[in-house]
């Protein structure tokens, strides 16, 4: 595993915060292309709702966040509101000097000390941390803005639809849960078998009606 692996997400995402937790402690060799998205327009686009915007999902995903975060020893705490705007955010990462530093002070702001992080004010202090003086100017460059929008295009372009999605070659892995499957493809390919692509082909028997 040489190329550094292109990996879509976004700091709403506890799943993410999860992943990229796990990467930068047990996988430390991996290196990532971190290409931040807006989850939203990536919702809108294949039509379908949030975790969070579906009642009894919401709640289950919440669980499983805080269960995988304790079994895996990460430091997961909720920020006040869920969902939350998370452009200031993504933006700020965009924005930053050091990008990698960036992802790990937004997440550590967002989901390890359990900070807002909708507006650019309840962001000052991790801009300051991360040499950007002027947060709300920083993230209201058009190079910023236009390297977003062209993030979340080319996401959609790849057919992902979800996040933290890692592309490994010419395949997608969505999920905090399918990070050893896109490494163990990455080392060997042989990884997606026979069966594994079979299942690829398996034609509906039936399609339900959708109103």
């Amino acid at each position: 595993m040489t190329a550094p692996l292109d990996w879509y997400f976004d700091v709403i995402s506890p799943f993410a915060y999860l992943q990229w937790r796990r990467l930068r402690r047990d996988h430390a060799g991996v290196a990532l292309n971190p290409k931040p998205v807006l989850f939203a327009a990536i919702l809108n686009h294949v039509g379908q709702l949030g975790p969070a915007e579906i009642p009894q999902k919401r709640r289950h995903t919440y669980r499983i966040v805080l269960w995988q975060a304790r079994q895996a020893g990460i430091p997961l705490v909720f920020p006040p509101a869920h969902p939350f705007n998370p452009l200031p955010a993504l933006r700020l990462i965009l924005a930053a000097p050091d990008r990698m530093a960036a992802i790990d002070a937004v997440f550590a702001h967002i989901w390890e000390h359990g900070k807002p992080a909708d507006g650019i004010d309840a962001l000052v202090d991790v801009a300051r941390e991360l040499g950007v003086d002027d947060p709300a100017t920083a993230i209201a460059r058009d190079e910023v803005k236009r390297e977003l929008l062209a993030n979340g295009e080319e996401a959609l372009r790849l057919g992902v639809f979800g996040v933290p999605t890692l592309k490994v070659r010419d395949e997608l892995f969505w999920g905090n849960d399918a990070t050893e499957l896109a490494l163990a493809y990455a080392n060997d390919a042989a990884t997606l078998d026979a069966e594994m692509r079979r299942v690829d082909a398996i034609p509906e028997a039936i399609q339900r009606i959708r109103k």
